[in-house]
């Protein structure tokens, strides 16, 4: 809480006040003698001069003379009017007047005392102040000063236990004070449990982010919820932090909330599982650093890393995690990306990578290749990589490894992730193909997990269910994150189809390829295209169609049913091309209404049609609408506020240069919204990657997969406004 030189403040202006109360001890001596007599002048004292200084004079810091510690201090202690002229004059004079020149520390007290306690060490000089303090109690046990005085000798000592009980008493003098001024002073301070219940706010609030269960660095006990409340509790930062507030009511929320979040610290571990992993039976109610089995090695390392880095706090997910407990399990899962990003450190271990290893081993680590580790690495905000022998990576021992820039291009290597991203990632549903792929080949010990360990990532949380297979949990995510944000390049795949829906991958593998691309047309071109088109698109035909695309809705899943809107091409023809080189998939010639030929190769068995012969069974090749392809301004990210908006013209003004600016704008409107409209036209004539899908018997449509991607395309582009036909569409 204070810094040594506050410390010291704090103690030098109390020692002063101590060689001005030994400069006194005659005037203890007769209190000593008269007992009855010396109270009563005492309360006599009080009543001259109620003002009494308010604690915060003592604050950290605050420098002062002799005279001015003395008067703050230890106000009218030692007041008896038996005494002689000189001691009354002067210490009515620290109490009620102005410092006068003539009246000096030396002129108060004993020199030689004064020197002996100078001397001192803080130590022998706490336990001096304690005992005078004692001995006033003895005479006077109804003088809340003294309490005063030694709550702050206490603090100054690091017993904050005993300073809190000091501290009490005086509350307790305050209390039953005769005086009305005196108990007001009462109001100046707070009660031990109101402090109690600031701390304890502060607490919740800190541990709301945290994990269920830690160990404990220093004793090497795992302790849940409840045990680490209790050691902060019992510890000296709580005591401290406690004797503080009590008082410094004014003491600022953040101070309290900073000393809680610094205690409760905690470092994550990231690492690949071994086998015979210890788990929470394991190390229960056990101190793992007084246990002996090599499996449980990497725990004890792990724990004393940890600690020697200053954290008290450590998270290990094979055993502080109870994996019978369902709740607990589903709560550890959905909450692990926010335990690491909240984490003050993440030790990455890299079990196979020995101390002699150059750089590149990372890369090569098998850690590399587990699914879990890539929301622990993204997440985290300061990470350390270590070696076999638990030595730094590379022998670097700089306190986060996120700020080595040899180390982030290693990883940006082998992850494909982007060492920018790496540096600052924020969970969300941006870019969901790209971090799909970040993913493809990466393997969980659980089949469900690949798909449980990217909730995070895209910031989704949703029930884990172990047993429903690779295929379900994969599809409830992909349901999760098209629905959310309606985003459809997550339907951009190649592989085969998920039993959750047709549209969506049977594997995560199926994101490896990089997502379909088409060249982009430059603004010259765009422009030299709706220059065309002005000449034989009408600016109704335009307007009607991009109305009727931008009315859509997103695309939306509900009971494993996907209604995606499209814009649909009927198949006119398919025909079975002969083909050598697929052993289980089989080509197909198709034709579709307005498109070019396509060859398609799939695993499926297609019927063959042709206009001549048709069957009953419809074919579509679709554009999953996107609308993006509108052009539209994206608000989501718009910081500006209303007031930085430039304001409406008002509609009174009827001056013939307004109507004429009016109408000049509504022009300008209007041949904008024509442009953009023509702008889409030709963005819908540019090729795409299309959908085959086949009717089935309740009206609904299944997606074909193949084996490569689907790239279509409009034979005439100034024909588009004519031919096209919007639905939405039901897909299984």
């Amino acid at each position: 809480m204070f810094s040594r030189a506050a410390t010291s403040s704090y103690i030098s202006a109390a020692r002063k006040c101590l060689a001005t109360l030994k400069g006194h001890a005659h005037i203890l001596s007769l209190e000593r003698r008269t007992p009855n007599r010396s109270s009563s002048l005492l309360s006599a004292g009080d009543s001259e001069d109620p003002a009494i200084p308010e604690w915060d004079t003592f604050k950290v810091g605050h420098h002062m003379t002799g005279l001015q510690a003395f008067r703050h201090l230890i106000p009218r202690l030692v007041t008896a009017k038996s005494q002689t002229q000189t001691s009354k004059s002067m210490i009515l004079a620290i109490n009620t007047g102005p410092v006068q020149p003539s009246l000096t520390l030396r002129s108060a007290s004993s020199t030689i005392a004064a020197n002996r306690i100078n001397a001192r060490s803080d130590k022998t000089f706490c336990e001096d102040a304690l005992l005078d303090a004692q001995k006033v109690i003895e005479v006077e046990p109804s003088s809340r000063v003294v309490y005063q005085l030694k709550h702050m000798v206490l603090h100054v000592a690091r017993r904050y236990s005993e300073a809190i009980k000091a501290f009490q008493m005086m509350l307790v003098k305050l209390d039953s004070a005769h005086d009305t001024p005196i108990r007001k002073l009462r109001e100046k301070y707070i009660s031990p449990s109101k402090a109690e219940g600031d701390i304890q706010k502060s607490i919740d609030a800190q541990l709301y982010t945290a994990p269920l269960r830690l160990f404990n660095t220093t004793t090497g006990r795992l302790c849940d919820r409840g045990a680490q409340i209790s050691a902060f509790k019992e510890s000296t930062e709580y005591n401290e932090l406690l004797s503080s507030v009590m008082t410094h009511p004014d003491l600022p929320v953040g101070r309290i909330a900073d000393t809680v979040a610094t205690y409760f610290r905690y470092v994550m571990l990231s690492h690949r599982w071994e086998e015979n992993e210890p788990l929470l039976h394991d190390i229960q109610d056990k101190i793992v650093y007084k246990l002996n089995a090599p499996r449980l090695t990497k725990l004890q390392s792990f724990c004393k890393v940890a600690r020697q880095a200053g954290y008290h706090w450590a998270w290990v997910d094979s055993c502080c995690i109870d994996q019978n407990n369902n709740a607990e399990l589903q709560k550890s899962i959905n909450s692990t990306f926010a335990w690491y990003h909240h984490s003050a450190l993440t030790v990455v271990y890299l079990s196979d990578v020995s101390p002699s290893s150059k750089s590149g081993a990372l890369a090569k680590s098998v850690w590399n290749t587990r699914g879990w580790t890539v929301p622990e690495f993204l997440a985290s905000k300061v990470i350390r990589f270590y070696q076999q022998d638990w030595t730094p990576y590379l022998d670097d021992i700089s306190p986060n490894h996120k700020q080595s820039v040899e180390i982030m291009h290693e990883l940006e290597d082998a992850t494909g992730i982007d060492a920018r991203v790496i540096l600052a990632f924020q969970p969300g549903m941006r870019n969901a193909r790209e971090k799909l792929q970040w993913a493809s080949m990466r393997v969980t010990t659980a089949p469900e997990d690949i798909a449980y360990s990217l909730f995070g990532i895209f910031g989704i949380q949703l029930p884990i269910l172990y047993g429903e297979n690779a295929q379900n949990a994969l599809g409830r995510l992909l349901q999760e994150i098209v629905a959310r944000s309606g985003d459809i390049t997550a339907l951009d795949w190649i592989g085969q189809p998920s039993e959750f829906n047709s549209c969506l991958p049977a594997d995560i593998t199926s994101y490896a390829a990089p997502p379909c691309t088409f060249p982009t047309l430059s603004e010259d071109e765009i422009q030299t295209a709706v220059s065309t088109l002005r000449h034989t698109v009408t600016v109704g035909q335009a307007s009607k169609l991009f109305d009727q695309l931008e009315q859509l809705s997103a695309p939306r899943f509900a009971n494993c049913r996907l209604r995606l809107p499209c814009i649909v091409f009927p198949v006119t023809e398919i025909r079975r091309k002969p083909c050598a080189a697929h052993k289980t998939s089989i080509t197909y010639g198709v034709k579709a209404d307005g498109l070019g030929d396509l060859l398609i190769t799939t695993e499926e068995r297609l019927l063959q049609f042709s206009r001549l012969r048709p069957t009953r069974q419809t074919f579509l090749l679709v554009l999953p609408w996107d609308r993006r392809l509108l052009e539209l301004p994206d608000f989501a990210g718009d910081a500006g506020s209303l007031g930085d908006w430039p304001q409406p013209e008002s509609p009174l003004d009827d001056s013939d240069e307004s109507i004429g600016d009016w109408i000049g704008d509504e022009e300008l409107a209007y041949s904008d919204s024509y442009s953009r409209a023509l702008r889409l036209i030709v963005r819908l004539g540019q090729p795409f990657g299309a959908f085959l899908l086949a009717q089935q018997r309740g009206g609904e449509y299944k997606r074909i997969a193949s084996d490569h991607d689907i790239i279509a395309q409009v034979m005439d582009g100034t024909s588009v406004h004519s031919m096209m036909d919007i639905r939405t569409l039901e897909i299984l």
